[in-house]
């Protein structure tokens, strides 16, 4: 598990444009990564920097209240989802995102645990903490998609 701290929101922007930089190609099989922390932990911030990176020019909010956000880019889509609400795993088949993860698509998921059953396994999970000052991120990886993404985060972030 690697471990950032996080001192500002921007720090956590930063982390989450790196994360997209150094993201695997779009192939046709879903990117899934877990954001998970206490509420005001950065997930949603760190999103944000990765969507940015990855040229969505509007406004990224938490999805709490609509449940998911689908991003269309030109070579993939990303949908971002907040399970907070939910209150049991099988509500997630109402947003009917099974028939979502096709193709080059990334799926970001905050609060993972509330539907983790119903889920695809996760390559990258990220686990966000309050610390003073800021958050830090712990990153661990869940298949060989993810170690490869944390391998060329941390090449790149060396030079």
């Amino acid at each position: 598990m690697k471990e950032r701290v996080l001192p500002t929101a921007a720090d956590t922007e930063q982390l989450g444009a790196a994360l997209a930089i150094n993201a695997p190609r779009p192939t046709g099989k879903p990117l899934i990564v877990y954001l998970q922390g206490e509420l005001g932990s950065g997930k949603t911030t760190l999103a944000r920097g990765l969507l940015h990176q990855l040229g969505v020019a509007e406004t990224v909010r938490s999805p709490t209240y609509t449940l998911l956000e689908c991003y269309e880019l030109p070579r993939s889509r990303v949908l971002h989802v907040d399970l907070y609400r939910l209150s049991d795993a099988s509500e997630l088949e109402s947003l009917g995102l099974p028939d979502e993860l096709q193709g080059a698509t990334l799926l970001l998921v905050e609060w993972p645990e509330r539907a983790v059953s119903s889920l695809p396994p996760p390559d990258l999970q990220i686990f966000m903490n309050l610390a003073t000052p800021g958050r830090t991120a712990h990153l661990s990886t869940g298949s060989q998609k993810g170690v490869d993404w944390i391998a060329a985060l941390d090449e790149n972030s060396k030079e």
